[in-house]
């Protein structure tokens, strides 16, 4: 089994913990997603910018679903991977 080595919210300095502060101002709480990708932290921020462009796009803009229907769908992935959303 691999693991990963992740920087905590307590320990991040820099850009990390600038990136980790958006994460609980967005979401209360600094997820383990966003936790995996703490030791490239732009990656991380080029991820969550994705998420953000997908998810919060206005309907019709080329997605192809309702913002509704992408919330759901990202909950029965996350279900079905067993992960906690």
């Amino acid at each position: 089994m691999s693991w990963l080595r992740l920087v905590r919210p307590e320990e991040a300095e820099g850009e990390l913990a600038r990136s980790y502060a958006e994460a609980l101002q967005r979401a209360g709480r600094v997820y383990q997603i966003v936790q995996a990708m703490s030791l490239a932290p732009r990656v991380l921020d080029a991820s969550m910018a994705l998420y953000q462009r997908v998810m919060f796009a206005p309907s019709g803009s080329g997605i192809g679903l309702s913002r509704d229907r992408r919330e759901l769908l990202a909950v029965v992935v996350s279900r079905t991977n067993a992960c906690h959303y």
